[in-house]
């Protein structure tokens, strides 16, 4: 009788044991690591399908089934509110890198964004006058109220619950990563990383950067310039070589009938050539200025490149200052190191050419910025512009002057 029982508490005792390693699954650690990246995975793809691009941008409507597994999944995996979330976006956008911005590094510095980020969006997240003017239609049902928002820690501690049955105490680990994706990744890596460095396809009139090649671990919000030249856009790539991995779940549930685009980045046409820039190239001009600029960019990265070349049989400025005109001579002023300006100056007091193309890239600029002149008047400065394009004796300037009058909404 003794031996009985001494085998089931034996049994019992390695049971307990077992359950309290390795959980319900009797995964071993890297099966649970692995899990853990899955989850943390959807979590993301959640943030950026769900949060940013349908609630906060409206750039695509989701099927109820689809929308609330998404607020379903981030009440358990982040405790974030719907309406504090697109609240705190939407004030990012509309005060952008300027006193007001919840969390910019050009405000804050990039040490307290990429470290602090979530402290800061917690701080945020109270100002009620910022839900009651940014968190307009968003959810407001039973669920909204009476779970999700009402008791939104409960969701966490659900999935602390659930992670440790799963994994025993793997489950802790598993639970510490899924709580500290979002802050690393959304609010380091996006929202700091992607104001301070990485390339830029647009001159958008902020700080915002593509951070290459993270697209698979936060979503495709790595292309924040894109984005933010294209806020409404569903998809945030726009070059051949950029992966947006969230755009490819959002194929995938429009397919399934689960989701529907309502707007894309716009991409200008092109046809005959006119024979004068008229109102609808100007229209076509307008509707896809960041386009237009970002060409004109590249012309001007071809001209120091071909500055560059020449001054191997000529004595005119040095390479240092090409060098430095080829990085940043096609960028906006304010963007432009002040350190950098006096290489700049140099480089188009040397070269004719190059000044002659920043000038008129300002004038071209000019168009769609500060100017309170009719339609006909920007018509007629537009046919100018381009009348002088061509008479330049500048092949890139003509060039791109001719390509601009094939241009079609």
């Amino acid at each position: 009788m003794f031996s009985s029982d001494s085998g089931t508490l034996s049994l019992l005792w390695d049971g307990l044991v077992q359950f309290i390693s390795h959980g319900l699954t009797g995964a071993t650690w890297w099966q649970a690591i692995l899990v853990a990246l899955v989850m943390t995975h959807i979590t993301i793809a959640s943030v950026t399908i769900y949060l940013h691009r349908h609630s906060a941008h409206r750039a695509l409507d989701l099927h109820p089934i689809a929308s609330h597994f998404f607020r379903f999944w981030l009440w358990m995996t982040t405790g974030m509110v719907t309406k504090e979330w697109t609240a705190i976006h939407r004030k990012h956008h509309a005060k952008c890198e300027r006193e007001g911005d919840p969390h910019s590094p050009v405000v804050f510095g990039i040490k307290k964004v990429f470290w602090q980020g979530s402290e800061l969006y917690r701080a945020e997240a109270k100002n009620q006058e910022t839900l009651e003017r940014y968190g307009h239609n968003t959810p407001d049902d039973w669920m909204e109220r009476r779970v999700y928002t009402g008791h939104s820690r409960l969701g966490v501690s659900l999935m602390l619950i659930i992670d440790v049955a799963l994994f025993g105490a793997l489950g802790l680990t598993v639970w510490a990563i899924q709580m500290a994706w979002i802050p690393v990744t959304a609010a380091g890596i996006i929202n700091g990383i992607g104001h301070y460095w990485g390339y830029r396809n647009f001159e958008a009139a902020d700080a915002s950067t593509n951070v290459f090649p993270w697209g698979v671990i936060i979503g495709g919000e790595e292309l924040h310039n894109n984005h933010h030249t294209y806020p409404t856009s569903a998809k945030l790539s726009v070059k051949p070589y950029e992966f947006d991995i969230g755009w490819m779940y959002i194929t995938v549930l429009k397919s399934l009938g689960l989701a529907s685009v309502k707007k894309l980045p716009p991409k200008m046409a092109f046809g005959d050539v006119r024979p004068v820039a008229d109102e609808k190239t100007l229209e076509a001009i307008i509707a896809n200025r960041y386009e237009v600029m970002a060409g004109y960019a590249r012309e001007l990265h071809a001209a120091c490149q071909r500055e560059m070349k020449a001054l191997q049989v000529s004595n005119g400025v040095s390479a240092s200052a090409l060098d430095a005109a080829r990085r940043w001579l096609h960028r906006d002023d304010d963007k432009v190191p002040a350190e950098v300006k006096p290489q700049l100056a140099l480089a188009r007091a040397e070269h004719p050419v190059l000044d002659k193309m920043v000038t008129m890239r300002e004038e071209l600029r000019s168009l769609w910025t500060g100017t309170n002149a009719t339609r006909e008047q920007m018509a007629a400065r537009l046919q100018d512009w381009c009348r002088r394009a061509e008479e330049s004796g500048i092949a890139a300037l003509r060039d791109f002057s001719v390509k601009l009058r094939s241009a079609h909404a």
